[in-house]
């Protein structure tokens, strides 16, 4: 796993300061402190890499790929992207139908776009603590669909 340390200053009394890894995913820290199982981990992160292979995300850019270059016959040496985009587009699809209504939600927010715990609970007006619970279930039935063993 990737390190990128920053130190941080922490709000309240004596305000002290903390090292941080700020490329640690939201998964990561909590597999790292036995939050949640390997099994879960594995299918996160599987649910991560399909979501960012289907290039779902936000583009801020244009694309500067180079087009690849045809060879004999008109055909393309390299593979086609969009295929490979959509393939992992119908699995992300496909997983979170799996995953089921409401836990389907903290998946994306906690998986794909690194929200921690307590802000997932605040943006989706869940009790505090509550969204331990259900992400653990989540994962569990992500594990399922992937087939994690």
């Amino acid at each position: 796993m990737r390190q990128v340390l920053e130190e941080r200053r922490l709000k309240g009394p004596g305000h002290r300061s903390v090292t941080m890894n700020v490329a640690e995913s939201p998964l990561g820290w909590l597999a790292s402190r036995g939050r949640i199982s390997e099994r879960q981990l594995v299918a996160g992160e599987t649910l991560r890499a399909d979501y960012e292979r289907a290039q779902l995300g936000a583009s801020v850019t244009m694309r500067w790929d180079v087009a690849p270059r045809a060879v004999r016959g008109g055909r393309s040496v390299a593979p086609d992207p969009t295929t490979s985009q959509l393939d992992a587009k119908a699995r992300f699809d496909a997983a979170l139908v799996h995953a089921g209504a409401g836990l389907a939600d903290v998946l994306w927010r906690v998986v794909c776009a690194g929200e921690g715990l307590a802000e997932a609970e605040r943006a989706l007006g869940w009790p505090a603590r509550a969204g331990k619970l259900v992400l653990g279930l989540a994962l569990d039935r992500l594990a399922d669909f992937y087939r994690v063993r």
